[in-house]
């Protein structure tokens, strides 16, 4: 069964549209925040290495702004 979304202002909703994106990674961003505020995550995680992870990656960001930037 198809919906037709119908909006009452003049048939432009990129307002809406845009206020239901930002909305969505709000919320994404404050569970992502809540699963790692939990202690057995950010055990789990310490195991994994992922501090090391940007340690890591570092060097090549920086090697590709500058290879970017010539």
């Amino acid at each position: 069964m198809a919906f037709d979304r119908t909006d009452t202002s003049n048939g432009n909703s990129s307002d809406k549209d845009t206020l239901l994106m930002l909305s969505g990674i709000a919320l994404m961003v404050f569970g992502a925040g809540l699963i790692l505020s939990n202690p057995g995550a950010q055990r789990l995680l310490s195991k994994v290495g992922v501090g090391n992870l940007g340690q890591g990656v570092l060097p090549d960001i920086e090697r590709y702004l500058r290879l970017r930037s010539m």
